[in-house]
């Protein structure tokens, strides 16, 4: 059982969000959904969630399609939006989200409102940008769903809120395993916590591999720019940077020893998204 897209499009008049996105996201793993800004990450989630149609194409969720009632009760979206009366306070709103949540795990919520400092005598739109966030983190940690979705979960979150909201994530993981899928611009923060990622560059998957394949796919390789330039001749070179006599380079990794004189060493999640992104804008300027 699993999330499924098939061939899914998604149009807002002329502008095209999503393209013919095929993919499966596999139960009890973590995923980070990367892509620069309009690239379509948010789309997708909120035609996972049944918040947007698709223009084209099928989504199931276990082999329900996506917004049904069937489906929704297994799926939970954490994003921008409040769908909570605002006059409601924290509390209540924790107590509500039992309702339509049959996991809502309600003492945990009451636990870790404490943990962050999170005042559940406020009303929800009394709450600060920050203080928002965080109260829709907890609903997400505490929902109890097969499939959670956090988009963009820690901007404006200051460094020790968005710590603990990682711990707690990995713990909320361990203790009851699940789908996440983790939408975000902070990569280095959290490339720990992805087992594996899908990227998406100007609404198409380009990259979905576990993340340790993904590292291991590019290297960097540097050395003296006279070495460099024969060692390179019959290379694909992704990107290159010259500092002085030294140059260095990024290109796909084959394993092969290295000539004397050159060093070899792996990529980081970041190092390879951004690599990659080049790589594709040369591709559509191409």
């Amino acid at each position: 059982m699993a999330i499924e897209f098939e061939g899914v499009s998604k149009r807002y008049g002329r502008a095209q969000a999503l393209k013919e996105v095929s993919l499966r996201l596999e139960k009890e793993r973590i995923y980070g959904l990367l892509g620069e800004n309009g690239a379509g990450k948010s789309t997708l989630l909120n035609i996972l969630g049944g918040r947007l149609p698709q223009s084209e194409g099928r989504v199931t969720v276990d082999g329900a399609p996506a917004g049904s009632d069937e489906a929704q009760g297994k799926v939970f979206i954490v994003g921008e939006s409040n769908y909570f009366p605002e006059d409601m306070k924290v509390k209540k709103a924790f107590r509500a989200a039992g309702a339509f949540l049959p996991g809502f795990e309600s003492e945990k919520a009451a636990a870790l409102a404490g943990e962050f400092g999170l005042d559940v005598k406020k009303r929800v739109k009394a709450l600060s940008t920050g203080y928002g966030s965080i109260f829709r983190l907890i609903l997400g940690l505490c929902s109890g769903a097969d499939y959670v979705a956090f988009d963009e979960p820690v901007l404006g979150l200051d460094a020790r809120h968005r710590d603990l909201f990682y711990r707690l994530l990995m713990e909320s993981y361990a203790a009851r395993p699940h789908t996440v899928i983790l939408s975000t611009h902070l990569i280095a923060e959290a490339a720990n916590l992805l087992e594996e990622a899908v990227i998406l560059h100007r609404g198409r998957v380009v990259a979905c591999e576990p993340t340790e394949n993904l590292r291991g796919a590019l290297c960097s390789v540097s050395g003296p720019a006279r070495l460099m330039e024969e060692f390179l001749r019959d290379k694909q070179v992704l990107s290159q940077r010259a500092v002085g006599g030294l140059r260095t380079a990024c290109i796909q990794n084959d394993g092969k020893p290295l000539p004397p004189g050159l060093e070899r060493s792996p990529l980081d999640l970041q190092e390879y998204f951004i690599t990659l992104m080049e790589e594709k804008d040369k591709e559509d300027v191409g």
